[in-house]
C-alpha cells in the first residue's frame, strides 16, 4: 500500500505523521515467516512487514521481537501487520497507529 493510502488513526495525541512519506511498496523478504526466526530456529506469534525494505519480522508478543529489533537497527520507521485481515500500520518514532484511508 503506498504512503498516500495511510492516515493517523482517530483519537491519538497527534493527527499527522511525517514518516508516512517513507512508506514504499515492498515485497516481504520471507512471505508468511519471520526471516530472523527462520535463521535462528526460534518461533513467532504474529508477523510485521517493514514498509521501507520488506523485512518480515515478528511482533513484540513473540519471544525475540524481531520487527522492533529491525527498527532499532535500521531506523525504518513504519511497519504494517502481515496478519490476514489486518491492514493497520505502526510508526515507531511517533508511536502512532496508522490506518488505511477510506475511499
Amino acid at each position: 500500500m503506498p504512503a498516500s493510502s495511510y492516515t493517523v488513526a482517530e483519537g491519538q495525541a497527534q493527527d499527522s505523521c511525517e514518516h508516512i512519506a517513507q512508506v514504499a511498496t515492498v515485497e516481504p523478504s520471507t512471505p508468511g515467516q519471520c526471516e530472523d526466526c527462520i535463521r535462528e530456529g526460534s518461533r513467532w506469534v504474529h508477523l510485521r512487514l517493514c514498509l521501507s525494505c520488506g523485512h518480515m519480522g515478528c511482533c513484540d508478543n513473540s519471544p525475540r521481537r524481531h520487527a522492533t529489533a529491525h527498527w532499532h537497527a535500521s531506523r525504518h520507521p513504519v511497519i504494517r501487520s502481515a496478519e490476514p485481515g489486518e491492514e493497520w500500520a505502526w510508526c515507531y518514532p511517533d508511536e502512532l497507529m496508522l490506518v488505511p484511508i477510506e475511499v
